[in-house]
């Protein structure tokens, strides 16, 4: 694992006003603001970087509606099949940093031009245990929006530009516990996309960071098995 220092890649005077905030915030936050597991020392673990892509839709008179860059894994992928995530995945010998790793697979996952999108700020990495990865998420801006797509199959089944209004409607989120007395965290139902785990719980957080949280229903606990079911998925 490669320790790499959160923190602004940016003054946040260049970055749109919505956005600001978390990037003044994000050298002042530890892996704790995320999750509760922290890297093993004594086990070998891989790096890894996410793409967390906040763009914006074309102004409606309204002021700003920001949205964020999400696809779904396609269902026979060998790990985490069917699920959504943002454009990533674990690092490769010639990556120079976690920037380098989330453009590159999204690039390859998605199709975006990389030169539209500036880099903003360095989340702490965060341990996730099922995958052995220390994920580090990288907070850009998509200054210039290119189009995106599935670009193969057999890896990606869907590529969506999400609303963070739409995520934040309190009738889209829910809880999700796996078993009686078991893990649990925050899901969304959004644009037909059923989002859980490592995804949601960063979208979570990020949201009430922000300061695009509406108040929602925290008691509103479903087993997980039951949601994955009803649309359509599975673990």
């Amino acid at each position: 694992m490669t320790e790499t220092a959160p923190g602004a890649l940016v003054e946040p005077s260049e970055v749109p006003a919505w956005l600001r905030g978390l990037v003044d915030i994000a050298g002042d936050l530890d892996y704790r603001t995320f999750t509760r597991f922290s890297p093993p020392s004594d086990v070998d673990v891989r790096d890894a970087a996410v793409l967390v892509l906040f763009g914006e839709s074309a102004a409606n008179g309204a002021g700003p509606d920001p949205d964020v860059l999400l696809l779904r894994r396609a269902d026979d992928m060998p790990s985490h099949p069917g699920q959504v995530a943002f454009p990533g995945g674990g690092a490769d010998e010639g990556d120079t940093g976690p920037v380098d790793t989330a453009l590159r697979e999204a690039v390859e996952e998605t199709g975006l031009e990389p030169d539209g999108v500036l880099p903003v700020a360095l989340l702490p990495q965060l341990f996730v245990p099922v995958s052995g990865f220390a994920v580090t998420p990288v907070l850009a801006h998509w200054e210039r929006p290119s189009a995106v797509r599935a670009v193969d199959p057999g890896e990606t089944s869907a590529v969506a530009r999400v609303r963070l209004a739409d995520l934040a409607n309190p009738a889209n989120r829910f809880v999700v516990r796996r078993d009686e007395g078991g893990w649990q965290g925050p899901a969304f139902v959004v644009d037909g996309l059923f989002v859980w785990g490592f995804t949601a719980g960063l979208l979570s957080v990020l949201l009430s960071l922000g300061g695009w949280e509406e108040e929602w229903d925290t008691t509103d606990v479903r087993p997980l098995r039951r949601a994955l079911a009803e649309h359509g998925e599975r673990l």
